[in-house]
């Protein structure tokens, strides 16, 4: 047996052995969170570390030394003394025959089902070799009908009714949207009535799509670009349409120069913990508008705007703020900052009114 690895904290409640392992887990942890804190992979299809598990997917289940039938490690508490072998012959046998269930109603193709978006149902099935290795069977989940919602689409074919996104709709968003209707293979995601997402308390948050597994739930705007010839890259960046900071990834196609969709980071690695809004996800249609300025505009002596640069703007401004200020007095002018800035911009602006330019006339758009 391998000494403690490293990753225990100052918290730590005992000691698992997870593969010859020893790790620390704290008070709550599962065994699925602890062997991921120490780096060790166990494949999953149902987990977010944000929502309550489910154990659904079966993927995860490990043998654990003392109980005769496998555990799921996302839902099995660690406790001191735990042993645990996540990667015997009888555990990779069952992984291969839950990949094969799912796929035997599933696309087949990998490259087809992704579309726009990863797999990880087929990436999965390639590792463990299982992408065709059942005969397929008639699909008995039933399509919705066209939801009319501009941004969401939901593909019955590729689900594997995991709840992924009927979970996060209810835990994250708390808004209930969309709930698993039918029973048994009939198992599908739907909304009350079967009405469109726009008629339900539904939000377009869009992360349904980010934490399905398989590419069931899909952007509409992502599939109506194609798929591009190249890889995606991801550009992390803030969010600018509110002052609250959400990181968010840029998902461009460096051959046409173009952001196809945007995407969350991974949950627990930034301040929205992989969280976005209707228009931090899908409002990004402003990026390429012929419109779009992209230069300061300064008017001339004819009256129309002309592109500047940056000192000519602020110089700009600058001199006509001091040309109020000096014919009118200070309190003449006032400032007002906007809800899109963060916190320390707005310091900064009320800090400037206040210091600069000697007057208490400073407001936020967006206070009361």
């Amino acid at each position: 047996m391998s000494q403690n690895n490293g990753h225990a904290s100052q918290s730590s409640d005992g000691f698992i052995v997870v593969d010859g392992n020893e790790l620390s887990f704290r008070e709550g942890e599962t065994v699925l969170q602890a062997a991921q804190r120490a780096g060790i992979e166990i494949p999953t299809l149902c987990y977010d570390e944000r929502l309550t598990p489910a154990g659904a997917c079966r993927m995860c289940l490990v043998e654990v030394e003392g109980s005769r039938l496998m555990q799921p490690s996302c839902a099995y508490k660690a406790s001191p003394g735990l042993v645990v072998r996540t990667q015997t012959p009888r555990v990779e046998r069952n992984r291969q025959f839950i990949l094969s269930l799912h796929l035997a109603d599933n696309v087949q193709d990998r490259d087809e089902a992704e579309d726009n978006n990863p797999s990880r149902l087929h990436a999965l099935a390639e590792d463990y070799g299982t992408l065709g290795a059942w005969p397929r069977v008639e699909r008995q989940r039933q399509e919705r009908p066209e939801d009319t919602n501009p941004f969401i689409e939901f593909r019955a074919d590729r689900c594997i009714a995991c709840s992924l996104c009927t979970r996060y709709c209810d835990q994250v968003e708390a808004v209930s949207a969309i709930t698993l209707a039918g029973r048994g293979a009939h198992t599908t995601i739907s909304t009350a009535d079967r009405l469109s997402l726009t008629d339900t308390t539904c939000e377009l948050c869009g992360g349904c799509i980010d934490v399905c597994p398989t590419g069931a739930m899909t952007e509409k705007q992502a599939l109506a670009y194609g798929k591009p010839e190249r890889e995606l890259e991801k550009v992390r960046t803030t969010c600018n349409f509110c002052g609250v900071g959400c990181q968010l990834d840029l998902n461009v196609d460096r051959q046409a120069n173009r952001v196809v969709k945007v995407t969350s980071p991974p949950p627990g690695t930034t301040v929205n913990d992989g969280n976005l809004c209707v228009k931090g996800r899908f409002a990004n249609d402003f990026v390429h508008h012929e419109e779009r300025l992209t230069d300061p505009l300064i008017r001339g002596e004819d009256g129309q705007l002309h592109p500047a640069t940056w000192d000519e703007a602020l110089d700009r401004v600058v001199q006509g703020l001091q040309g109020v200020a000096e014919r009118h007095g200070d309190d003449a002018l006032a400032f007002i900052s906007s809800s899109r800035c963060t916190g320390e911009e707005n310091y900064l602006f009320q800090k400037m009114a206040r210091a600069a330019f000697r007057t208490q006339n400073v407001h936020q758009c967006a206070a009361t």
